[in-house]
């Protein structure tokens, strides 16, 4: 494992082979591996770490049937519903992450895509935003058109979140109401109109290690920059409800191949994080991750801001506090 470290520190890829013997550590190797990861880590990405605060600003009734989600109408899932809220809603909700010393802000819509007056409302939301904050802006609003996306760029959105969520080998399993290619499609239009692209998926749906490392190499020839790596929370009354997430190692050593596939790429802890890294979670970044959600997530709690800075210090690293 450290001949692939010094692969790696060295600009060299690494194979999917070579991944896939990785995940043979056992439980002592895992703190070598992640040891070359944090080295990996240090090297090209140094200690700033990239923090997102989100908005479900459009919660439930979504068409579709991914298996994962309480938000899909199609499941007995159990979340807030309402329409999109209003553009001084979306508004003050950023100025309150940037009053509380966040970064990064991404309006989220539940649904497969954003059309209409709706759409039309992020795109003042947005351009408000970029007046009078000194936010990163991001959105998450589904499947969108490169039209869609050209008129999100010139708002100020700078990076789009769409997660493929797992492997094309196994993507139909958690979702045939649409299509691997569809997701992809929207990547496309994206990194056309120069997006930060932010793409990732959920550990845990009933794929194998191999078939994440499947999505990983994938995301690494899209070139994204930022890859969320959400672990799952079964939510009641979803049909992945009785799944048992993976233990906190596994989840660990996955983060330590990931940084070795792609050394320049932040890796962001994402939802599941505390439910499923419990007192691990600092634990993540000597793992090679180099972000995390902050202030919680689409349908769950997160822990408070004030815990996650403080782990931050404690770990010295540091996260960009100005634009």
């Amino acid at each position: 494992m450290r001949r692939i470290g010094e692969k790696v520190l060295e600009g060299e890829k690494i194979t999917f082979g070579e991944a896939k013997k990785l995940l043979d550590a056992d439980r002592i190797d895992i703190v070598d591996l992640m040891a070359v990861a944090n080295r990996v880590r240090h090297n090209f990405i140094g200690d700033k770490v990239d923090l997102c605060s989100l908005l479900n600003a459009k919660s439930g009734r979504c068409s579709e049937d991914c298996k994962f989600c309480a938000q899909s109408a199609r499941y007995k899932g159990e979340c807030e519903t309402y329409p999109l809220l209003e553009v001084e809603e979306i508004v003050r909700a950023a100025k309150r992450v940037e009053s509380n010393g966040g970064q990064r802000f991404c309006i989220i819509s539940s649904g497969k895509r954003l059309e209409g007056k709706d759409f039309e409302k992020v795109v003042e939301a947005a351009n408000r935003i970029r007046q009078e904050t000194k936010l990163h802006l991001d959105c998450s609003l589904g499947i969108i058109t490169e039209d869609q996306a050209k008129a999100l760029r010139n708002a100020g959105v700078e990076r789009y979140n769409h997660n493929l969520e797992t492997a094309p080998s196994f993507f139909e399993k958690i979702c045939t109401t649409h299509s691997f290619s569809e997701r992809l499609e929207t990547l496309h239009h994206l990194k056309f109109n120069g997006f930060s692209l932010c793409s990732g998926g959920i550990i845990g749906l009933g794929e194998t290690p191999e078939q994440w490392l499947e999505l990983v190499f994938l995301l690494r020839d899209l070139e994204v920059d930022c890859i969320p790596v959400n672990i799952l929370n079964p939510r009641p009354g979803t049909p992945l409800e009785n799944m048992i997430p993976p233990p906190p190692l596994e989840i660990l050593k996955i983060i330590a191949i990931m940084r070795l596939i792609v050394p320049q790429t932040h890796i962001k802890v994402a939802g599941g994080r505390e439910v499923n890294l419990r007192d691990l979670q600092a634990t993540a970044f000597l793992a090679g991750a180099t972000g995390i959600i902050i202030g919680g997530y689409l349908t769950t709690k997160g822990r408070s801001q004030e815990d996650d800075f403080q782990m931050l210090k404690d770990l010295e690293l540091s996260w960009e506090e100005e634009r």
